[in-house]
């Protein structure tokens, strides 16, 4: 009944757990949701504003399929200012969201008998992205001890003639990771030396708690097969406005751009005028929001790390923790043995009702992610109820 592709992918995981909190609060209950993939901020006022206006003076329409010419130079501008990247507005295109725009590249780039690298653990919708082209995900493990950089032997050891590029994402999503230079360097070499499209994934760019972050294009000269991209969602507390943007070499671009006037058409108007607004108006709001996470990230990390058999590194970046529950394999609760953190995570859903991820859509299913998008007593609340969990667990 249906194409072939559609059987390539798989539901969104966090989409689906976002979904269940939503479901157990309809019936009247107490839900805390550490799953939530975006800030708990409201949109900023002066962008909030800036939507407003935009309705009122009619700015309703399409607009070019690659996005507002003021926008695209916005995002020039922010990322020269930034970022210290130098691009022109023809080496820009705006989609609807990072998601979006992510998508795109891989439609333009990949296909049938490729491979395309991910480290793993990978946000949930990497392999999908690639699946969906035709093309083969290959996954590498990471070092969860260095902030997830890759095993370099096991990176090396996977390329063949056959592999087309390889996908970054630091700040990661899940495990909120930050590559060092040295990593980034050293993966970028193994890039140039087999010809392959780097795809950096840089959403969380401007949530990074314990260095500066620097974009991947800033490492290296050879920046034609180097597809930058960077969204207001996390940023500006914007995720349902839709605003993501790809920056790379133009005919990739253009191509970008001839997919999606057959698919979207344009960026929606009224979110593409308040973006430029975000990028380029008063910034402020980004340095408080990136400090009240960085409290929350001590306070986290300082509960998971006093439960017994629980190890969780300390992220550079994003919101989210990503401990281990390894020791708790093998063992029994509810009279069921746990084979997975899944059985945790399912668990401390159906009896405490607090939403997380579970590893296994990350492809490490010895973990749990928590979002730290949340209050410093649903925090407190969500852990406590965890140990309790844990606590059964023989």
């Amino acid at each position: 009944m249906f194409s072939n592709r559609i059987s390539r992918i798989q539901p969104s995981l966090t989409l689906q757990m976002t979904s269940k909190a939503s479901e157990l609060r309809s019936k009247g209950l107490e839900v805390i949701n550490m799953s939530v993939g975006e800030p708990d901020f409201n949109t900023p006022k002066n962008i909030r504003n800036a939507g407003i206006n935009a309705i009122n003076d009619g700015k309703t329409k399409y607009t070019p399929g690659a996005g507002m010419p003021a926008l695209r130079q916005a995002a020039c501008d922010k990322m020269y200012r930034d970022n210290n990247l130098k691009y022109q507005p023809k080496e820009v295109i705006v989609s609807c969201g990072g998601k979006h725009s992510l998508y795109n590249a891989c439609q333009v780039l990949f296909q049938s008998e490729d491979e395309v690298i991910i480290f793993t653990p990978y946000w949930v919708s990497f392999p999908d992205f690639i699946s969906i082209t035709g093309a083969k995900p290959i996954f590498v493990g990471t070092n969860p001890e260095k902030q997830f950089e890759p095993n370099f032997e096991e990176l090396v050891s996977l390329i063949t003639p056959r592999t087309k590029g390889l996908i970054i994402n630091s700040p990661s999503n899940p495990t909120g990771g930050v590559w060092s230079d040295e990593a980034i360097v050293q993966t970028l070499k193994i890039a140039e030396k087999n010809n392959l499209w780097v795809f950096s994934d840089e959403c969380y760019e401007q949530l990074t708690y314990d260095c500066k972050f620097k974009s991947i294009a800033n490492y290296t000269d050879k920046t034609d097969k180097i597809l930058t991209f960077q969204s207001c969602s996390k940023t500006y507390a914007m995720t349902g406005w839709r605003i993501g943007y790809t920056a790379g070499n133009s005919e990739v671009i253009k191509a970008m751009s001839k997919l999606q006037g057959q698919s979207t058409s344009c960026p929606n108007s009224i979110a593409q005028t308040a973006a430029i607004e975000a990028l380029t108006g008063d910034q402020s709001a980004v340095k408080e929001m990136r400090n009240v996470f960085k409290n929350r990230r001590k306070l986290i990390i300082e509960r998971l790390n006093s439960i017994s058999g629980v190890k969780c590194a300390i992220p550079g970046g994003a919101f989210y923790v990503f401990p281990d529950f390894s020791s708790y394999i093998g063992k029994s609760l509810n009279g069921e043995i746990i084979k997975s953190a899944t059985k945790i995570a399912m668990y401390l859903l159906e009896k405490k009702y607090v939403v997380s991820v579970p590893g296994d859509g990350f492809g490490s299913p010895n973990n749990i992610r928590f979002s730290y998008a949340a209050s410093d007593k649903d925090i407190n609340n969500a852990i406590n109820a965890l140990e309790e969990i844990l606590n059964e667990i023989y």
